[in-house]
């Protein structure tokens, strides 16, 4: 009996420290953004990005625009900035604002933040760390989904027979089948052309939104309620992944270099 209250006690950290990471499950296609985004950074950027975060990595402050949501009060006000509906047929010109901002009005807001000299460091932090996060949030198609089902999350789906739904599928579902480190997930996609890079680079935040939502049409078409997709969905879907994580990476880069340059 003693031996076996040993064991459990021995065993609990390991159990607790399981139980967290699945609780972060989805970050890693954050990660993998932010750790392409610094192999692009000219030596400006990295200066300016070192002295707002420190010795926190784009890769790791990537994620804590999702940590800090134990923030109540700090999450209600930017529960908005992490999407945008536009609807079918309109652009976002074109479409009704809402009020509470969206991902596109935050990147603009928060690249101002940065630019300005008179902005506290603390501030800036906030403003880098977020940024970071929604460049990444963007190029997810079903972020720029549909508002009537919450981008996906109301479509309920099974994913290799685990209950998912549309959104989480390409939150994490689709990234975590890949098993790979963010490092590892990073090495093996991040190898565009030159040419890829200033085609990328070329455009602004709203042209990226705009490819989201065409990519989220497509992926509406997908799938139907209650299916059980598993190996088939993955191949199909795998290159679109990885080029919108890659397009992503570079992009951001882009924007820090811009904005620090």
């Amino acid at each position: 009996m003693k031996k076996n209250l040993l064991f459990l006690f021995l065993l609990l950290p390991f159990l607790s420290f399981a139980h967290e990471n699945k609780a972060f499950w989805g970050e890693t296609g954050h990660r993998v953004v932010g750790h392409i985004a610094e192999q692009y950074l000219t030596k400006k950027a990295k200066k300016a990005v070192k002295r707002i975060l420190g010795t926190e990595s784009i890769a790791m402050a990537s994620t804590w625009a999702d940590f800090m949501k134990s923030d109540s009060l700090t999450n209600a006000q930017t529960t908005a900035w992490h999407y945008v509906n536009i609807p079918d047929g309109q652009t976002y010109a074109q479409m009704q604002k809402n009020p509470k901002g969206d991902v596109l009005e935050a990147i603009d807001r928060l690249v101002k933040d940065l630019e300005n000299k008179e902005v506290s460091l603390e501030k800036k932090r906030f403003a880098l760390r977020f940024l970071i996060h929604l460049i990444g949030d963007l190029h997810q198609p079903m972020h720029v989904g549909r508002a009537e089902d919450s981008g996906g999350n109301k479509i309920k789906l099974k994913w290799f027979g685990r209950d998912t739904n549309l959104h989480r599928l390409w939150d994490s579902d689709l990234i975590d089948h890949q098993n790979l480190s963010y490092t590892e997930f990073s090495q093996a996609i991040n190898s565009p052309s030159k040419e890829q890079i200033k085609l990328w680079q070329s455009t602004n935040h709203y042209a990226w939104a705009e490819e989201s939502s065409v990519l989220a049409q497509n992926i509406y078409k997908s799938v139907k309620e209650n299916d059980n997709l598993s190996f088939r969905y993955a191949y199909d879907f795998n290159e679109t992944l990885k080029m919108r994580l890659l397009q992503g990476g570079v992009r951001l880069a882009a924007v820090l270099n811009k904005t620090f340059k």
